[in-house]
């Protein structure tokens, strides 16, 4: 038997944000296992938690409904909240295949009937290179052109950025799913400014997602597609919203930090704990 929790990631209300499932005492469980499990839930991701092997807090693998991801923004913001519950701690070292990363929890009610707090989080420095499939994306998107060049960010999960022109082309994208899926191995996050903040939405086949209410993986790294070509500053922190075509708003913050040819990417948002339960394995 394994107790979980739900978690709403980016949101501090229920029915909205994105949930991701964390499951607690994972050290029993094969990787096979976990894989069907997150299948079976049929959330964008859920993530399992096992014993810190390399002086973190906790060791954290994160799943999708057909793969594991090394890194993702969402999962691992709602795991944060999780674990502070069980550990009674605000600050927490996760430990993941991308190495380990610091989570600062603030503005906690944690001992109320639905714990929330919001979540800052470090996120990997991304391998960013020109997407070669390109004219194919914007094909199986719908759109004609991008505002800034058409770039992947590689973080764990690999996220192309294609710009939109204006809020009313970005609502009213229906991808073709099934072109989509020809592009392995990545999530398109399509964004387009709306006034004082920026407006994305993601589409995903590969990682088994059709539309994904909130990428958190992809807040650090849109901050840094948008100042390394002039559309915002360095240590500027943007407030993003996603998931609002789909019925499920949720916002997000990313900053991008420039040291030298090196970037540090930070996100953030409110995390609130939704439902728990038992599965029986």
């Amino acid at each position: 038997m394994h107790r979980y929790v739900i978690v709403n990631a980016f949101s501090d209300r229920v029915l909205a944000g994105n949930p991701v499932a964390v499951f607690f005492d994972c050290d029993d469980l094969e990787p096979e296992i976990m894989q069907r499990i997150a299948a079976e839930m049929r959330l964008s991701e859920s993530t399992f938690v096992s014993c810190p092997r390399s002086g973190g807090d906790a060791h954290v693998r994160i799943f999708t409904p057909v793969n594991e991801l090394g890194f993702a923004g969402h999962p691992l913001l709602g795991t944060a909240l999780a674990l502070s519950l069980r550990l009674k701690k605000t600050t927490l070292n996760i430990e993941t295949a991308k190495g380990i990363f610091p989570f600062t929890l603030e503005n906690a009610r944690l001992r109320s009937d639905l714990p929330v707090a919001h979540v800052d989080m470090l996120q990997p420095s991304p391998i960013i290179q020109p997407y070669a499939q390109a004219e194919a994306l914007m094909l199986a998107l719908g759109v004609s052109h991008s505002t800034l060049p058409i770039e992947q960010y590689d973080v764990g999960p690999r996220h192309v950025f294609v710009g939109i022109t204006d809020i009313q082309t970005l609502a009213a994208l229906n991808p073709d799913q099934r072109a989509l899926a020809q592009h392995e191995n990545m999530a398109a996050l399509c964004f387009c400014r709306d006034g004082n903040y920026w407006r994305l939405r993601m589409f995903s086949p590969a990682y088994g997602v059709v539309e994904d209410a909130a990428t958190g993986s992809a807040a650090g790294p849109l901050a840094l597609h948008l100042a390394r070509h002039g559309w915002s500053d360095f240590d500027q922190p943007l407030e993003i919203w996603q998931g609002i075509e789909i019925g499920h708003p949720s916002k997000m913050y990313g900053m991008a930090h420039r040291d030298g040819g090196t970037y540090r990417l930070y996100a953030g948002g409110q995390a609130i704990q939704v439902a728990q339960g038992t599965y029986a394995i």
